[in-house]
């Protein structure tokens, strides 16, 4: 069977040509709706990585995160990217040092760094906020781009930084940036499948776009447990459950024998 999902190369192949879409997802049925609507990449935990997985999502390009301070070492790194390509990835994710990200790539394993914002490293940063509105910060980071493609990533995430910072940055960088917050210069724009359906009852980032209101569906969903639960409830109380329809019944002939050969019959 060929290969349904574009390669690495594939990929490349397309900066600078149109934008991509990127969504991170974590359940099999969010997986089989971005296929279903055409979203190129996915970001994804890697236990999501199961046989079911790719019958949900056959055609989508997918980074597993190795995410940072789950693994220790440059061979912690290397044994979990090879299970996650090992079990359907098409490259990872890693936020670790460039020396890891170098041993990644010296086995042939396509890793996707981040600059900007970096969740896991923003006290370094200032916390969560905004990075690179200073010339001096907006430096940095393209110096960071710069030494993740040194190390031999083959794209990065920039994250909430300045549209003018990140486009100047995608135009000088052979790294494929996927923004999340920087702007639409990048080559592709990435959001959380729980901001896009409204189904996250925190904090919504500034770059966040909520296309629905999941949870005013999971309230309602909740009533209804609620409701149904009740009725049960009610329902053994006046006898009403079980009925006639719910039970297994027994010839009379066959009971009455049951009921001599009892003890104490």
């Amino acid at each position: 069977m060929p290969n349904l999902r574009p390669t690495v190369a594939d990929i490349l192949a397309l900066k600078g040509r149109r934008q991509l879409t990127m969504l991170r997802v974590e359940t099999l049925e969010e997986a089989e709706a971005a296929e279903r609507a055409r979203v190129d990449m996915l970001s994804v935990p890697p236990t999501l990585l199961t046989p079911e997985f790719r019958d949900a999502a056959p055609s989508t390009f997918t980074v597993p995160g190795l995410e940072y301070g789950d693994f220790v070492t440059a061979e912690d790194y290397l044994r979990g990217a090879f299970k996650a390509l090992r079990a359907g990835g098409d490259a990872v994710y890693c936020a670790a040092s460039l020396a890891t990200v170098r041993r990644l790539r010296d086995e042939g394993i396509p890793v996707c760094g981040h600059v900007g914002l970096v969740p896991s490293k923003a006290t370094w940063t200032g916390g969560f906020k905004a990075v690179g509105k200073t010339a001096l910060s907006a430096l940095e980071i393209w110096r960071q781009t710069k030494a993740l493609e040194g190390a031999g990533a083959f794209a990065a995430e920039i994250e909430v930084v300045p549209v003018e910072v990140a486009t100047a940055i995608c135009e000088r960088t052979s790294l494929f940036m996927i923004s999340m917050g920087a702007g639409a210069g990048c080559d592709a724009q990435y959001l959380f499948a729980t901001d896009v359906l409204g189904a996250n009852r925190g904090h919504y980032p500034r770059h966040a776009k909520v296309y629905r209101n999941f949870t005013a569906e999971f309230d309602r969903l909740q009533q209804e447990r609620v409701a149904a639960f009740s009725e049960f409830v009610a329902d053994v109380h006046a006898k009403n459950y079980l009925g006639p329809e719910h039970v297994v019944g027994i010839p009379r002939d066959e009971l009455d024998r049951f009921l001599r050969e009892l003890p104490g019959a």
